[in-house]
């Protein structure tokens, strides 16, 4: 599947909205789980969510890429880095111990449509390359691991679809989830 992918801006702001639909796509998230702590994404509700990870859009932030084919949005990686995603600093998952400038995958979004194409697989190869091409030293996910796992926890992603973008396995984490990280060799 042909895909073009844009970072999330100001101009592709219109392209996320559309993609993610009047509801936000998982129950209202817009994105921002991982971005914002605890408290915050519980206060700011469906619409807050929405104009949060609007304004960093605005703001030229990088919050991750479109798979955008034939002009339609079909596809939606989160990539940025680590830092900027307060929620990954408190969780048993998501602890690193890798210094550097490190980014994370934190959500895949592919609409029905654009599913069974290897749309999430070409999302995540782009999401490395723009990650190295903003700087990062190493790219880090944390999927799913369990063949018993439950559709909702798939915007994760799974173990194979990072194995098979370069990404090892730093450690299993519980039952059902690993970190995995991928390093970026320096620009020559």
């Amino acid at each position: 599947m042909p895909a073009e992918f844009v970072p999330l801006d100001a101009a592709s702001w219109p392209l996320f909205e559309r993609l993610f639909g009047p509801g936000g796509a998982q129950g209202g998230c817009w994105c921002s789980f991982f971005r914002l702590t605890g408290p915050e994404f519980k206060a700011a509700g469906r619409t807050g969510r929405k104009e949060h990870t609007r304004d960093e859009a605005r703001a030229g932030r990088p919050l991750g890429l479109l798979g955008v084919v034939e002009g339609e949005p079909l596809g939606w990686v989160a990539v940025s880095p680590r830092a900027d995603n307060p929620r990954l600093a408190r969780s048993p998952v998501a602890a690193s111990e890798f210094s550097g400038n490190v980014w994370s995958v934190t959500c895949f979004y592919v609409d029905r449509r654009g599913r069974r194409r290897g749309l999430a697989a070409a999302l995540l190869t782009a999401a490395v390359g723009y990650a190295a091409g903003h700087g990062a030293d190493a790219v880090e996910g944390y999927p799913v691991t369990a063949g018993d796992r439950s559709p909702a926890d798939l915007y994760h992603g799974t173990l194979g679809l990072f194995t098979g973008a370069g990404f090892a396995v730093v450690e299993q984490r519980g039952v059902a989830r690993a970190l995995v990280r991928r390093e970026i060799a320096p620009a020559r």
